[in-house]
């Protein structure tokens, strides 16, 4: 099973909601994680941005990059660019991609001004996950 982790700088929402799509998307054909550089907590507009389109991430928690500095994957995925800049090296990942997503918690105004940031963030994620997936089946990826 490929072993994915997106990496954000707070592992509250891009990452999060990354997590979430790829593991609903996946069908359990992949072991997907999230961390951040400097994990906070998951943010409730991602958790709401995903449950419109069904997807429970609410059980989901920040995690720090140290967790899993030490596991080998077969895909680290930034979807920010400071977590590009700061991300550790990752000696076992077969690749190191870079997703530039704009940061959805950085909008400031009201709610539903914040909220349609989240929403847009998530609809790229997920049709960048869509792509991902369709071209990084199980079956073809192929370990050292």
């Amino acid at each position: 099973m490929p072993r994915v982790l997106f990496l954000c700088t707070g592992n509250s929402a891009r990452s999060q909601m990354a997590e979430g799509l790829l593991r609903h998307l996946g069908g359990g054909q992949f072991d997907v994680r999230s961390a951040g550089i400097r994990p906070t907590s998951v943010r409730e507009e991602a958790i709401r941005a995903m449950a419109e389109i069904g997807i429970d991430i609410s059980a989901q928690t920040s995690k720090s990059v140290e967790e899993f500095t030490s596991r080998a994957f077969d895909y680290v995925i930034t979807v920010c660019d400071s977590a590009r800049q700061s991300c550790p090296l990752f000696p076992g990942a077969v690749r190191m991609l870079h997703w530039s997503i704009e940061d959805p918690a950085a909008v400031e105004g009201g709610a539903d001004l914040r909220l349609a940031a989240f929403r847009a963030a998530r609809d790229e994620l997920r049709h960048r996950i869509q792509a991902f997936h369709a071209s990084t089946g199980p079956a073809q990826i192929r370990r050292p």
